[in-house]
């Protein structure tokens, strides 16, 4: 999967039901060796439309349930 086909996305949490933003808003954090992505990182206060530093959330590849059209769903315990 490229990042263009999920970028855009809407990231819903499974458990609380909420959107934690959209991936186009997130970082992603990518193994140097391998390539693959090992967590994305979403911005979780945002003032004015502005990120605050250092407040973000850190979603693990492997949290990730099901990436569809539209969102993907993931399954974070905070």
């Amino acid at each position: 999967m490229r990042l263009t086909e999920i970028n855009g996305k809407e990231i819903i949490d499974l458990k609380k039901g909420e959107r934690m933003g959209i991936l186009g808003q997130a970082d992603l954090e990518i193994d140097e060796n391998s390539g693959y992505i090992k967590a994305l990182l979403i911005p979780t206060i945002k003032w004015f439309g502005f990120k605050k530093n250092g407040m973000e959330a850190r979603i693990p590849w492997s949290h990730i349930k099901k990436i569809g059209t539209d969102m993907i769903i993931i399954d974070f315990n905070e």
